[in-house]
């Protein structure tokens, strides 16, 4: 067997593998939108919801979703990079450093429900946060934190050492040449943690069930209890409450992750494109 045709038969298999991936995204994507499009309208997305969400919109779980995400993001974002930050610039390596590494990966691979059980019992009744919108966003940003730990730190470790040296060598400190040169070069990589970050958010049905509970009500601040359009979408299902507003949900749900990703491709592509070539 020559090297060109095992290089063939490579191409082939990796392009296959790909086929495959986008296929399955498409036929998924596909399926919710054929079978919820319909039953989206205006009057879904702004009114509230009544007979146990048969009936209604799904206004107060869109406010619910947003919340909760935007909460457990200004919690977990901060942490994360900046533990990436100190595991980067600031440690040796050492037994410390990888235990916190492997702290750090065991936590990626917990179960949700798991968080479920622990935002329950420490946030909601030992804390004493209640059933609450704030609750949840605790709960999802332990969740989330592995990720953007983890991607801050790929993303930093593949700024170049040239970077560092020459702002060292006009004179910064070793601060100013994290904040001016190394984040502003690495946060097309923060970012894709963070996105992915944001997927999970939205998507969590167990831990937010337990934790933020399942109000049909309008949370007006976030020590209130909510329902997350993820959770309103489980019940819909389970329950066997209405497959049209279940699907309507879904949809929704895709859509809005769809416009994150696009937006969030966007603000990647121009700060890169204030990035100097390496």
């Amino acid at each position: 067997m020559s090297k060109k045709f095992r290089q063939n038969i490579a191409f082939l298999v990796l392009k296959t593998a790909a086929f495959i991936t986008v296929s399955v995204l498409l036929i998924i994507i596909g399926y919710i939108l054929i079978n919820g499009i319909k039953h989206v309208n205006i009057e879904f997305l702004t009114q509230k919801p009544y007979d146990m969400g048969r009936k209604g919109g799904i206004f107060p779980f869109i406010v619910t979703t947003i919340y909760m995400t935007l909460v457990s993001l200004a919690i977990a974002a901060p942490v994360g990079i900046g533990a990436g930050i100190y595991l980067t610039e600031y440690s040796r390596e050492g037994k410390i450093i990888k235990f916190i590494r492997f702290c750090t990966e065991t936590l990626a691979g917990i179960p949700s429900i798991i968080f479920g059980l622990f935002g329950f019992v420490f946030f909601v009744i030992f804390i004493g946060l209640r059933w609450s919108i704030l609750s949840g966003a605790l709960t999802l940003a332990c969740m989330v934190l592995p990720t953007i730990i983890r991607t801050s730190e790929e993303a930093i470790k593949t700024v170049p050492i040239s970077y560092r040296e020459g702002s060292l060598a006009l004179g910064a400190t070793k601060w100013q040449t994290i904040a001016k040169v190394v984040l502003p070069s690495s946060i097309p990589g923060i970012i894709t943690g963070i996105i992915l970050s944001i997927g999970r958010a939205v998507g969590e049905t167990a831990a937010v069930i337990l934790t933020a509970g399942s109000s049909l009500r309008m949370p007006l601040s976030i020590m209130d209890p909510g329902r997350t359009m993820s959770v309103h979408l489980y019940l819909l299902t389970m329950e066997g409450l209405s497959s049209e507003k279940a699907f309507a949900t879904a949809t929704v749900l895709v859509l809005l992750i769809i416009l994150i990703n696009f937006a969030a491709n966007k603000m990647v592509g121009l700060v890169k494109s204030g990035i100097p070539k390496k």
